[in-house]
């Protein structure tokens, strides 16, 4: 469970944790690598860095598959799988975050842990599409080095479970926000369409931003803490946006509901700069569809018309989630003795009485 200081953002309910794995069937798990200290020594350290894994449902995603679909808002990225997505509107395996250099090895243990699990891949069935997504930890980590491996992968995906830490844990562990440190975050909204309880949940991966873009709930906290110690770095960065929801929606529809993440990424100053690779990918757990079919498929969908009050709850679950990453992240030293501080929460809460927003 979270632990959230007193600030609201948005209007809708949120779900029971807060967090992705509201939405039923959803599970995250983290592996964090942290290993040595002082100069850099590329190929021993010092290691800041991890893999995030989100399991998209409790079943096999491969033989049964869920609709999706991905949106790139600035693609200065190095997504894999992304492609057919686009191409099939489903996803197929569990979702993997970690830094930019280890996209390929994390790519090869989804891969041999689909093999494991399915013994008809390659066999008597097709290929297998991994789903793997990056930030660029540098400013804090040896990325050069190598040390994400196939073992870490793995146990990242065997410790998933519904409740999860967020801030600089897993994929989050040498990230940076806003020259705070970044991470893991995660939110939910709870909303009724056509008198359905329907749940969106977001978890994200931030690594952009400068200080002064800072925004909390509409407050210009960036600008109030310009001159915290711990800037540096050239603030292009990334942020990868992961969306579930139990909604019945088509791909297309899945579309519709990732571009709005935009809406909550451009509410906390994020604004998608030249260097960043801003990426979302959304997916359903409403309908499963089977990887071996015979005949027509049948498939529910809400009306268009029904899905404004879904928009809305996933750009405050967006939103929610980027605050989220710097309120859970403890301070980090990395390479070269750089320092990335948390957000801090006493002069935050300050700045947010002070502007009205707590009373």
């Amino acid at each position: 469970m979270k632990t959230p200081l007193d600030i609201t953002i948005g209007s809708l309910e949120h779900g029971k944790r807060n967090a992705i794995s509201d939405v039923k069937g959803v599970i995250v798990g983290h592996c964090t690598l942290i290993e040595g200290e002082g100069e850099l020594i590329v190929g021993k350290g010092p290691v800041r860095t991890g893999v995030t894994a989100i399991l998209p449902h409790e079943g096999n995603i491969y033989k049964e598959k869920l609709l999706a679909a991905a949106h790139v808002a600035n693609g200065y990225s190095k997504p894999i799988g992304l492609i057919q997505v686009e191409e099939l509107g489903v996803i197929e395996t569990p979702i993997v975050l970690t830094n930019t250099l280890s996209v390929g090895v994390a790519a090869d243990a989804v891969i041999h842990y689909m093999l494991d699990n399915n013994e008809d891949i390659g066999v008597t069935t097709g290929s297998v599409n991994p789903i793997v997504m990056e930030c660029n930890d540098s400013y804090l980590n040896d990325i050069r080095g190598g040390h994400v491996k196939k073992e870490h992968i793995f146990n990242a995906i065997s410790a998933a479970s519904n409740n999860f830490k967020e801030g600089a844990v897993g994929a989050g562990t040498g990230m940076s926000a806003f020259e705070f440190k970044g991470g893991i975050g995660s939110s939910s909204r709870v909303v009724d369409i056509l008198d359905k309880k329907i749940t969106v949940g977001a978890l994200v991966l931030t690594n952009f931003g400068k200080r002064e873009d800072l925004i909390v709930a509409g407050v210009p906290v960036g600008k109030e803490l310009k001159d915290w110690p711990g800037k540096g770095g050239n603030n292009k960065g990334s942020i990868i946006m992961v969306l579930a929801t139990d909604a019945f929606l088509t791909a297309r529809q899945l579309k519709r509901v990732a571009r709005r993440a935009v809406v909550g990424l451009a509410r906390t100053g994020g604004y998608a700069s030249h260097g960043s690779g801003d990426i979302i990918l959304a997916f359903s757990t409403a309908q499963r569809i089977p990887h071996y079919t015979e005949g027509l498929l049948t498939m529910k969908a809400f009306p268009d018309n029904t899905l404004s009050l879904l928009f809305k709850a996933t750009a405050e679950a967006v939103e929610e989630a980027v605050i989220a990453s710097l309120i859970h992240a403890e301070p980090m030293e990395g390479r070269n003795k750089r320092i990335r501080y948390s957000l801090p929460h006493d002069e935050l809460m300050q700045i947010m009485t002070e502007y009205g927003h707590i009373k």
